[in-house]
């Protein structure tokens, strides 16, 4: 099924997850790639139609049975465009759904086609619509990029659990709106030139670091404070905050490209995956201030964030009765304001300054006078030059244990006027001359959901009329309604697409809004908005950033010229002595490590020998210079000398000849040839019988492997012919017994086979580049007392050895130790290894768990007991490999509890007024039965006969009464809470009549204008007889639930079917709404019990006033 309906998409992108889709490589990481910015806003800034917009629906039926590792939708078509969402059921090479929106018709359009799309794809909860995951972005569509998306929409896990609601019936329902807009050439503008600022490059997830940014930078009097901070010329930027802030900005001002903040983030201490992280901005504003207020301490700028941004509030308590008031004043750097349940700002400050009065069981206790009647709340006592408002969108969900984004409409004014209603924000010692009359500077704006989204800002940094948006790299000019009105959040309706129907107007929530507010006194703004030039720069910041811009321009000079030079390495025996059995160990030379020249491509060779005269002191004609060659088994050697007529060619020429691939780089090695004296000489004439051979000596007691040097031997000659030069080249006496190993390959394995000494180099296929190992032979008593005796097992040592980084699985972000292991370690080694380090007689007590490289986390399920067989596999992640695992160490052996179920169930005590959690281990094939008998051995129960049961709780209403019999293998308290509770004597003697009937608690609220039922709570069970009205059957429940009388009155009751409330009166017979004994889900029948749900949620504080429909909790383990 397929609906389409229009809906625009004002949303951006949710940069921790977009990567285009492809089956993922080595090559390409399904990290944090970033979204190209937005490619629209200089349409944006002309009345232009409104784009061409559409929401598809996709219902995706048998969905777990889908076994194709793509699947399409059907193709819709928005804006004369076709498109079609790719879905990836089990995940692209990772464990998430992976979700794109893809151009259908990409093969068959023209070339060079190019468009433009802002879309989001969401996947619907069925069970509670607010659930449903949506995620926005943009992306400019071509023949490379055909689709894009989210390759980490949301985890398997989630998905494919029943439970949660997104696949209901085996059904996938899948929702794409999509917003075409006209391109405009991304790569073409020029922030600069079209209006005179630069924006921040993004590095990853730094988008809301780099709004605040700019708002501080367009902020003159705070970025002149911070050129004046004292750095010197000896400081690094990446160490120092004021430097690296100085530079930034700097950069900012004078900058014709969009300035990096890589710098800027090292300082802070930042890694890489720090800046793919999304951090809270007023926590990085607050941080940010506090660091440099401390590193201006005791400098010319002392005191300049408090001059800007302090203000001081009071708070005070002030009895009713008595003559006694208690004040205190506190500072702010910026003010936090509701936005929930207020309209604009100035309801929000109405609420911070509202009056809470402290009477009944809440008196205050003031002293000398006892208990007392008061009233309690905060004035301003004064406001600071430049006030910074955070706007609280984000809000804790004691449903859900999770934050969620509040997007409702709320406005703020152009000039705010603090002082109005003769200032009934200000305190009695507020100093009523200062005029708190503000002006808006600035609007930082949040995209997206509570999981990720974009952030930007609006600016006007003269405080003119024109606004700026700064969006990342990209700064476009926008009009005053885009700032403001447009930030607004809430609800838009769509223009009716079918006038002449009667089709209800679409709304849609706007994911955009703003989320912090900066305003500028108007008294003050002379001071603030002050000229900032070149003079306030210290000389050593713009000679350092001058320096840099230099650098910068001869590094882009080299790239435009690249094509004009070859860059030409050249390895020589002392490379070879210096790197390896150090930097490497197989082959001869990491070509990255030698000296290279850049050399014009029409220069000859012969040129070229010349300055290696110079730079090496050989003469050009003792000079024999080897092209290397890549051989099939992946090695790199020598293969032959270049000959006189290549060297008179040109060096570009030369490298084209030596390197098929496309590079531009020429190696080389250099053969120089020593006399008796040492110095250079000619080298000898090569004839097709004389092969060079390259040798490495290992020392089975030192465990160590070196070049010793290289020699030219005859096809036809031996290797018994050549032992005693090579005895001399190892420091031995001349007869000393020695083994010979051909070194072959290393990847994928190692291969290093004996060579005999009897028989000729040809006929043991020895060739030119070919690399002899040699060691002195052992006797047989004596090969045991060595790890690696001969060549061949140190280096399957050295090619498999790795250090593995173990963490304590409690603490996953920390090194506890490292160990040097081999690849090939199986299971029983490496726990063997942790036990020993971490001294445990018994290493079946070791549990595993593998690294994810993609989330930086261990993954979800731990290693099983022998459940791989080599080091290797642990250490893999699809494509990745991995040097972190975690352990634990068990109480029991793993083997053991593999056997094991562990379940974490809450007994609910009958009589106390609490919740305690017992985790309780059993063999897998037993029954709930055996739960309940074992729990029965660690519970307190009201008496000895008590019977208990186990119930299934899933967002405050119980699914299922599970049969003693049932088996525990396949019970999942992961997202289900299992609670076991003692049976009532009522329910054991149920009358013929007499109904069990499900009661929950719950609270409305309306969102997107539809109302919804909202659980919470303790649901329970009650007998209802027949005939029974509500008013008889309230006074059992409020016994039960020991509610006072005062908060019970307030209760409603209503019978719920299917999440439609049917209120009761006290009159009505009850049991006559639950006639239907045999409904499917008896859960979505209830009782309702509608209150507020004012118990507290996240700690579970002692209360007397708690009712027993919220216990607290105990863990016991």
């Amino acid at each position: 099924m397929t609906v389409m309906t229009p809906a625009p998409v004002d949303q951006q992108e949710d940069e921790e997850m977009l990567v285009p889709q492809s089956d993922l490589t080595e090559n390409h990481q399904p990290m944090e790639a970033v979204a190209q910015p937005e490619a629209a806003n200089t349409v944006e800034n002309q009345p232009v139609e409104d784009p061409p917009s559409s929401r598809f629906t996709w219902k995706i039926e048998n969905f777990s049975r889908l076994n194709a590792k793509k699947h399409y939708s059907e193709v819709f078509v928005v804006g004369g465009y076709k498109w079609r969402i790719l879905l990836f059921p089990k995940g692209n090479n990772v464990d998430h759904l992976s979700m794109y929106l893809d151009v259908a018709d990409s093969a068959s359009l023209p070339y060079g086609w190019s468009r433009y799309a802002q879309f989001s794809l969401a996947v619907v909860n069925q069970i509670h619509n607010k659930y449903s995951i949506r995620k926005d972005t943009q992306h400019q569509f071509n023949a490379r990029e055909s689709d894009w998306g989210f390759t980490s929409f949301m985890p398997l896990g989630e998905l494919y659990d029943p439970c949660r609601g997104y696949l209901v019936n085996d059904t996938l329902i899948v929702e794409a709106e999509v917003v075409v807009r006209r391109i405009v050439d991304y790569w073409t503008y020029d922030s600069k030139k079209e209006t005179g600022y630069v924006g921040l490059k993004n590095q990853g997830a730094t988008c809301y670091m780099n709004s605040l940014l700019q708002t501080l930078y367009h902020i003159p009097y705070f970025r002149k404070a911070v050129y004046h901070m004292p750095t010197t010329e000896n400081d690094m930027p990446s160490g120092s905050i004021p430097l690296a802030l100085q530079s930034l900005f700097y950069k900012l001002q004078y900058s014709d490209n969009s300035v990096a903040t890589k710098e800027l983030t090292k300082s802070f201490g930042w890694d890489t995956h720090d800046s793919f992280m999304q951090h809270d901005v007023q926590e990085l504003n607050r941080v940010l201030c506090e660091k440099l207020e401390d590193k201006m301490k005791g400098t010319v700028v002392e005191g300049t964030i408090q001059q800007l941004f302090e203000g001081h509030h009071m708070n005070y308590i002030e009895c009713i009765n008595v003559d006694y008031k208690s004040t205190r004043k506190e500072s702010f750097y910026d003010l936090q304001l509701d936005v929930k349940g207020c309209h604009d700002v100035y309801a929000s400050f109405d609420k911070y300054v509202e009056v809470e009065r402290l009477e009944g069981d809440n008196k205050y206790h003031a002293e000398q006078y006892g208990l007392q009647d008061a009233k309690k709340g905060v004035l301003f006592i004064d406001f600071p030059p430049v006030l910074q408002l955070q706007l609280k969108r984000f809000e804790y969900d004691f449903m859900r244990d999770t934050m969620v984004k509040i997007n409702d409409r709320y406005e703020f004014p152009l000039q705010l006027d603090l002082d109005r209603d003769g200032g009934k924000y200000l305190s009695p010692e507020a100093d009523r001359r200062v005029r708190n009359l503000y002006t808006l500077h600035s609007v930082l704006v949040h995209s997206g959901g509570v999981h990720g989204g974009h952030y930007y800002a609006f600016i006007r940094p003269t405080l003119s009329d024109q606004w700026y948006k700064f969006d990342d790299e990209r700064v476009t000019k926008e009009d005053m309604k885009r700032a403001l009105e447009e930030q607004y959040g809430g609800e838009e309706e769509l223009p009716q697409t079918n006038p002449g129907f009667n089709n209800t107007p679409f709304k849609f929530t706007k994911y955009s809004n703003a989320y912090m507010l900066v305003y500028i006194r108007e008294s003050d703004k002379d001071k603030i908005i002050c000229n900032v030039d070149e003079k306030d720069i210290a000389e050593h910041l713009r000679e350092r950033l001058k320096k840099e811009q230099e650098e910068k321009e001869h590094k882009k000079k080299e790239k435009a010229e690249a094509h004009l030079y070859t860059i030409i390495k050249v390895a020589r025996d002392d490379d070879l002595a210096e790197q390896i059995g150090k930097d490497i160990y197989f082959d001869l030379v990491d070509h990255d490590k030698v000296r290279s020249f850049r050399i014009q491509k029409q220069i000859t060779f012969n040129v070229f020998k010349e300055e290696i005269a110079k730079e090496f002191g050989i003469p050009v004609q003792f000079q024999r210079f080897w092209l290397w060659a890549k051989r099939q088994n992946h090695t790199y050697r020598p293969n032959r000398p270049l000959t006189p007529l290549e060297e008179t060619q040109s060096v570009g020429t030369l490298r084209e000849v030596s390197n098929k691939v496309h590079n531009a780089e020429l190696k080389l090695y250099l053969e120089v040839e020593l006399g008796l004296d040492l110095r250079p000489i000619a080298p000898p004439d090569k004839t097709k019988e004389d092969i060079l051979l390259f040798f490495k000596h290992y020392d089975p007691e030192k465990e160590e492997l070196r070049f010793v040097g290289r020699l030219f031997v005859k096809s036809t000659g031996k290797p018994i012919e050549i032992l005693s030069k090579l005895n001399k080249m190892a420091g031995y006496a001349p007869d000393e017994e020695i083994n010979l190993y051909e070194e072959i390959k290393f990847e994928p394995s190692v291969m290093c086979e004996p060579i005999d000494k009897k028989i000729t180099f040809r006929a043991s296929q020895l060739e030119d580049g070919d690399i002899v190992c040699f060691q002195k032979s052992l006797p047989v008593e004596s090969i045991e007392q060595f790890r690696y005796p001969d060549v061949p097992s140190f280096l399957e040592y050295v090619h498999n050895r790795q250090i593995v980084h173990f963490r304590s699985l409690e603490k996953p972000k920390e090194d506890d130790f490292c160990l040097e292991m081999s690849r090939l370690y199986t299971y029983d080694d490496v726990v063997e290894r942790v036990a020993q380090q971490l001294g445990l007689n018994d290493p079946s007590k070791i549990r595993l768990t593998s690294h994810n490289c993609y989330s930086q986390q261990p993954k979800p399920q731990p290693i099983k007991y022998r459940g791989v067989d080599h080091l290797s596999d642990m250490l893999v992640h699809y494509n990745q490999t991995s040097d972190i695992l975690y352990y634990e160490v068990l109480d029991i052996p793993l083997p053991e509890l593999q056997g094991l179920k562990t379940l974490k169930v809450a007994f609910h005590h009958a009589t106390k007024d609490e919740v305690v959690i017992h985790t309780i281990r059993l063999p897998k094939q037993s029954t709930v039965g055996d739960v309940i008998n074992d729990l029965k051995t660690k519970v307190e129960l009201s008496h000895p006969d008590a019977e208990l049961r186990l119930l299934e709780v899933f967002y405050h209403k119980i699914y299922k009464i599970f049969p003693p019999s049932e088996k525990i293998e396949n019970i999942n308290d992961q997202y289900w809470t299992l609670r076991a509770e003692e049976i009532p004597e009522e329910e054991k003697n149920l009358g013929p009549n007499d109904r069990l009937i499900h009661v929950y608690h719950f609270t409305k609220e309306t969102a997107q204008n539809q109302m919804q039922i909202l659980n919470f709570g303790e649901p329970f069970f009650l007998v209802i007889h027949e005939g029974e009205t509500l008013a008889e059957i309230k006074i059992r429940i409020q016994k039960k639930l020991q509610v006072p009388d005062e908060d019970f009155a307030k209760w409603k009751f209503a019978f719920l079917s299917l999440g439609r409330p049917e209120y009761l009166q006290d009159s009505d017979i009850v049991s006559s709404r639950f006639q239907r004994r045999d409904v499917y889900g008896a859960w979505e029948q209830y009782l309702g019990l509608e209150h507020s749900d004012n118990a507290p949620k996240r700690s579970y504080a002692a209360n007397q006033n708690r009712h027993t429909f919220e216990k607290p909790v105990k863990i016991y383990n």
